[in-house]
């Protein structure tokens, strides 16, 4: 059965050694697939590890389904997921079995139990072949499958995406929402490609940490490819600051 996560940003700011990277920000989300936008450097991936509790606010407020995960771990791990760009930031164990297994029994699942419930998650991506294969002997694409499995494995009510489709081909990535529509929980989709967030409920715009715009997809997405158009006919990037 399919949940939604409420999450509730109150005037969120987060800064690392004096720099700002995120400011003013407050949101209420509750919707079952919101995708997050803006340019590189925007703040977008320190807003999805804030989110996740993975690092704590500067000031201001994160809850996910009425939790603080920063300040509790055990909620964090049952709350929320998060998949990485790079897949090597989150893979332990040299088997895709292992490697699905760790997550349960950090739940407290039993051995024997943990490896009841890996063998289920893989009957239910109709990869049951997968259990013994070596890690490091797959492709990129495989090995972000290996994570979602395992996250999915853990059931969070949330699961955050950081850019997960970045260096895929259009089939891996094909394949790869294939696989996300079997998730049930809420999703939180960071990226820079509109094409990614096709069918999602509700989009959020983050500019230089800001909350820039937030709304339908189709509301903010034309202003973001609009925004996005204009910026391409400057020359910023030839900019050098003194």
């Amino acid at each position: 059965m399919a949940t939604v996560s409420q999450i509730e940003i109150k005037d969120l700011a987060f800064a690392i050694e004096g720099k700002e990277i995120l400011h003013g920000l407050t949101l209420s989300l509750a919707e079952r697939r919101v995708g997050i936008v803006g340019r590189n450097g925007s703040g977008k991936s320190t807003f999805a590890r804030v989110v996740s509790g993975l690092v704590a606010p500067t000031s201001g407020s994160v809850t996910v389904n009425g939790h603080d995960l920063a300040k509790d771990r055990r909620a964090a791990i049952r709350e929320v997921g998060i998949l990485f760009q790079n897949p090597e930031h989150q893979i332990i164990f040299p088997t895709v079995g292992e490697e699905i297994a760790f997550g349960l029994e950090q739940q407290g699942l039993s051995k024997a139990d943990a490896a009841q419930e890996t063998q289920a998650v893989l009957d239910q991506f109709g990869l049951s072949h997968w259990k013994e294969a070596h890690i490091a002997t797959l492709s990129q694409g495989q090995k972000h499958l290996v994570c979602l499995m395992a996250i999915s494995a853990m059931k969070p009510k949330l699961l955050v995406l950081d850019e997960p489709f970045a260096g895929l081909d259009i089939p891996t990535k094909a394949q790869m929402n294939r696989y996300l529509s079997l998730y049930e929980g809420s999703l939180l989709h960071i990226t820079h490609d509109p094409a990614d967030l096709e069918g999602y409920d509700h989009v959020v715009w983050i500019d230089q940490g800001t909350l820039r715009q937030a709304g339908s997809r189709p509301e903010v997405m034309n202003a973001y490819l609009a925004a996005m158009h204009s910026l391409g006919e400057d020359d910023d990037i030839a900019y050098l600051s003194r």
